[in-house]
């Protein structure tokens, strides 16, 4: 009911939902009873209990006090406006930057009356607070997320279960004793900086994390099943810092900007686990870009069952595996998973009765049993002289990080053809072009012929969530162009889709291996020493049933793994 302003005790805001008929007076009154130590406890009270709606105390605190009303769900998080206010101020008093514009910071706020919150966030930032109202409810879960978004951020950096400060950190030299953590290069703010960096990329299980320098800005990102997310922006100031930080940490030459640099990071989180990072730099415009690909040791030893092969990809792997000698070629993008198809090789090899040795720039994957070797071009260690050593050392099985030059490539060949298993990468589109990229690099049709017994090209798609995926409702014309022939559209072909929850990222969580396996036939050799194209191999291949890699990543969509956007992301038609 209304009530006359003259009789009423209440004041400001909560007077004016009495007058305006959203709340009872007594109701009122009792939310502000209880809510006396919690600044924005009033309207959590009366939105929590359902005494009130968020919307129109909203509506109501812009007309009393003739405030901007802002629908905050079609306003995009400015993070560098939410950096600019400390954390405990913005979670105690339930307010949230949207913009800043010179000096002024719009803040929106349930409650613009909140002048102990407006004149704490004035003076700690000394910029000029104009008041916007937002829905409470709608605020309340925003300032949350926008909270986590940049809970790496230098200004707003907590704890986790790790004391940051204390993680033993080493580089991946074993020579190396002296401790960076106690290097008087860079300060200890940018050491926990960068420390809640990598722990929050090895949390949420990312391959790769990007220091990325520019003239206005710095930037943080992490890959995350595949994908590039910015997970923090600290000031630009401090960008020569943290990579100071980072170059102590893979023991760099921290005076060396001009030149690209390689090294290694371990990261020891506890007596049991220890991460490794594999470091690079590069000069840019305006500093050096970092990049570290964190390393799994574990991803090897997942199985081969879990990388997502077809029963019949699966056992065309394991036949040739199981051969004496022959090579075995994986191909495909840097970051498609070729390493770990190939450990995954190695771990069903490694037994006591084999010996097995790889060469690596660097080795990726721990692996006790094998015997890996990091090549160092400036010191003479090429893959070319660490396979001669190889052949020299009673080999069983022989693996290369990649086959780069063709003086590789016919020492990889003859280890081939002289009783050893052979296991290499190479960088190509599919497995056809795998075959006529090694002619191109010199290689006799005749050696390659009698040598590669399998090819796997491959790349990796993201996993849809299974807790939140849901059916798509899409045209048969569109599926049959995407590749499905019609008997799988009139089929009752089921189609999922990603939409995202509390326990994945955009509807993915994950990701799966899409492949195309290409076992070496006698009438794909024939083509081969008749020096027949790439598109004659295809060709004969898909005759003989191999699946390239759309038709395989089809499949993965029609067993409800993956999407339509992904496949169409990862693969062309």
């Amino acid at each position: 009911m209304a009530v006359s302003p003259t009789t009423s005790p209440l004041s400001g805001l909560p007077r004016r939902l009495v007058q305006d008929g959203i709340a009872p007076e007594e109701t009122v009154l009792q939310a502000l009873q209880n809510s006396k130590a919690d600044p924005a406890g009033f309207l959590a009270y009366l939105v929590s209990r359902n005494l009130a709606d968020s919307r129109q105390i909203a509506i109501a605190a812009a007309s009393e006090f003739g405030v901007p009303l802002l629908d905050i769900d079609a306003l995009e998080t400015d993070l560098e406006a939410v950096k600019s206010v400390g954390r405990q101020l913005l979670s105690r008093h339930r307010v949230l930057p949207l913009a800043l514009r010179s000096k002024r910071l719009f803040l929106g706020m349930a409650d613009p009356t909140n002048i102990t919150a407006i004149d704490e966030i004035k003076f700690q930032t000394g910029f000029r607070i104009d008041p916007v109202v937002v829905e409470f409810d709608k605020l309340d879960q925003l300032v949350a997320k926008s909270l986590e978004a940049v809970d790496t951020s230098m200004s707003n950096m907590v704890d986790d279960d790790f004391d940051l400060e204390s993680l033993e950190v080493t580089s991946g030299d074993e020579e190396a004793t002296d401790d960076p953590n106690k290097d008087d290069v860079v300060d200890a703010p940018v050491v926990r900086f960068v420390n809640k960096v990598l722990l929050d990329a090895i949390k949420r299980g990312a391959s790769d994390i990007h220091f990325e320098p520019y003239e206005k800005h710095y930037r943080v990102r992490t890959r995350l099943d595949g994908v590039l997310k910015q997970v923090a922006s600290p000031p630009v100031a401090l960008s020569s810092k943290v990579v100071a930080r980072l170059k102590v940490m893979s023991r760099l030459d921290i005076a060396e900007r001009r030149l690209p640099q390689d090294g290694r990071i371990k990261m020891r989180l506890s007596k049991n686990r220890a991460i490794d990072f594999r470091v690079n730099t590069c000069p840019t415009l305006f500093g050096e870009k970092v990049v570290l690909r964190i390393l799994d040791p574990s991803s090897a030893k997942l199985g081969i069952d879990a990388l997502g092969y077809e029963a019949i990809q699966k056992q065309h792997y394991l036949d040739a595996l199981a051969k004496p000698y022959g090579m075995i070629l994986v191909t495909g993008p840097t970051g498609s998973g070729k390493t770990v198809s190939l450990y995954t090789g190695l771990n069903i090899l490694n037994t006591e009765y084999r010996n097995i040795s790889t060469a690596e720039d660097p080795a990726e994957i721990n692996m006790p049993g094998v015997n890996q070797v990091n090549v160092n071009p400036k010191v003479g260690l090429t893959f070319a002289a660490a396979l001669r050593a190889f052949l020299r050392q009673d080999p069983d099985v022989i693996m290369v990080g990649e086959v780069r030059d063709l003086e590789t490539a016919e020492i990889a060949i003859k280890a081939a053809q002289t009783g050893h298993l052979v296991l290499s990468t190479l960088h190509t589109n599919d497995a056809p072009k795998s075959l006529t990229r090694l002619v191109d690099m010199g290689v006799k049709p005749y050696a390659i012929a009698s040598t590669v017994s399998l090819i796997i090209a491959q790349r990796l798609g993201r996993r849809l969530c299974e807790n939140c995926k849901e059916i798509k409702d899409i045209p048969e014309e569109a599926l049959l162009q995407e590749g499905f022939s019609r008997d799988e559209v009139q089929g009752g072909l089921r189609i999922f889709g990603p939409v995202g929850c509390r326990f994945c990222t955009d509807g993915y969580k994950g990701r799966v291996g899409i492949y195309q396996v290409m076992p070496i036939t006698d009438s794909i050799q024939r083509i081969i020493l008749e020096g027949g194209s790439s598109r004659e191999i295809a060709e004969q291949a898909a005759k003989e049933g191999v699946w390239d890699l759309r038709r395989s990543a089809l499949q993965k969509v029609k067993d409800g793994i993956t999407s339509l956007e992904e496949i169409n992301r990862v693969t062309i038609d």
